[in-house]
Formats: structure tokens, sequence, C-alpha cells
């Protein structure tokens, strides 16, 4: 690996441990986390008590391939959070791992919000 390639891989290790601190600071409320792929996004609402996922979902779910990834990504919020008022979870911690909140990510989040869960 070069050097610049290191540098990069540790700022971004960083970057997830300085957000993960600050979400696990709060571990009464689960946490939503995201991971972005090329091609698909997914999400899951962990309990960080127990260790166990509760809720997960996966742009695989859709069945539109004419929508864009971003409106994808906001179709899939709303069914995390449909999944997760089935399991009476309302509130929950956004975890955007090492992810810009911009884009999918942040199309995922709105579209959770407009289907009832509280970041």
């Amino acid at each position: 690996m070069r050097k610049e390639e290191k540098i990069k891989k540790m700022r971004k290790l960083r970057r997830i441990k300085r957000v993960r601190r600050k979400i696990l600071a709060n571990k009464r409320l689960p946490r939503l986390t995201v991971f972005r792929s090329n091609k698909y996004i997914y999400a899951q609402i962990i309990d960080d008590k127990s260790g166990k996922s509760i809720v997960f979902a996966s742009e695989k779910e859709i069945d539109t391939d004419k929508a864009k990834k971003t409106e994808k990504a906001a179709i899939l919020g709303r069914i995390l959070a449909q999944k997760a008022k089935k399991k009476k979870i309302d509130k929950v911690i956004f975890d955007k791992g090492s992810y810009k909140y911009h884009g999918r990510i942040k199309a995922l989040a709105e579209g959770a919000r407009e289907g009832g869960l509280v970041f």
C-alpha cells in the first residue's frame, strides 16, 4: 500500500471512531447504521445493549429498476421506518459512519424521517 493510501485509510478510521464515540455515549436509543457500496445501500437498526440487529433493509428489496440511486435510498428509508414501527421503534440515533451526510445517505435519512423515525 502506498503512503497516500495508508493516510487515507487512517483518516477514514479516525472519522468512524469519532462518530461512533459520540453515538455510543448515548446507549439508551438504538442506532441506525448505513453501509454504502457502489451498487447498493444497506441500513440496519442495532441495539447496542445486546449487540444485535433489530431491523434490516437493503436496496435489493426495492423492485423499481428505473429509479435513480438517491430515489431508491429514500424509498429504502421509508421501508426501514415501516419495519421499525412494526417493532415499536420510533426514536433512533443516525450513524452515518465515515460517509458524508450528502447524496444517498441524506436521502435515506430523509426517507426514514418521512416514514416516522425521529433522530
